[in-house]
């Protein structure tokens, strides 16, 4: 449960005012078609963040000792000071509505999208400390879909509304936290 929980706070957290929350407000004001656009995150979160959580067990399996715990750790505290910088979606990033239709579409923005993003990163770090590719992707992608469904419904009236800037500072204090815990059980604590 553990695993879940952590991993979906984690997630929900850093991806408020991520690139991939700034594509969901951009996709629902383009395509004004939230299912599509929201069954189109949920897959493509879904094969991303699998493939992530399976990598960070597999390091973590070939890779285990205190020295590997050790750089887990710092890759928590690393991520806290990445999240405090404001993610921002260039204007020719951006996709644009094609012949494909909402779901396809955001389906493959999100994955190119996610690629190397700190929640694609989290969720790497998230399978090496967990061990459980399952649980960290569902709980990831229960994080992306939390910040993300509300995106689409709500659009562009969502930024001005919430505190970015405090949020973010949430986040990195919880990957601050975590990653502290991480050394603290890496040194024997």
């Amino acid at each position: 449960m553990e695993a879940l929980t952590t991993s979906a706070a984690v997630v929900a957290l850093a991806e408020i005012g991520d690139k991939t929350m700034l594509l969901a407000i951009v996709l629902a004001t383009r395509f004004r078609k939230p299912l599509p656009i929201i069954l189109g995150i949920l897959f493509a979160t879904i094969a991303n963040h699998a493939i992530a959580a399976f990598l960070g067990e597999a390091v973590a399996g070939l890779l285990d000792g205190p020295w590997f715990r050790y750089a887990v750790g710092i890759g928590f505290v690393a991520m806290a000071a990445w999240t405090l910088v404001p993610d921002k979606l260039d204007e020719d990033e951006g996709p644009r509505p094609s012949r494909f239709g909402a779901f396809l579409t955001t389906l493959v923005a999100f994955f190119v999208v996610e690629i190397g993003d700190k929640t694609q990163i989290a969720t790497i770090a998230l399978g090496a400390h967990f061990r459980d590719v399952a649980i960290v992707t569902l709980g990831t992608t229960l994080g992306m879909m939390l910040a993300n469904v509300p995106a689409v419904f709500l659009g562009d009236r969502i930024v001005r509304v919430v505190p970015l800037k405090v949020v973010r500072g949430i986040a990195a204090a919880l990957f601050l936290a975590i990653g502290l815990w991480v050394l603290w059980d890496a040194a024997g604590g």
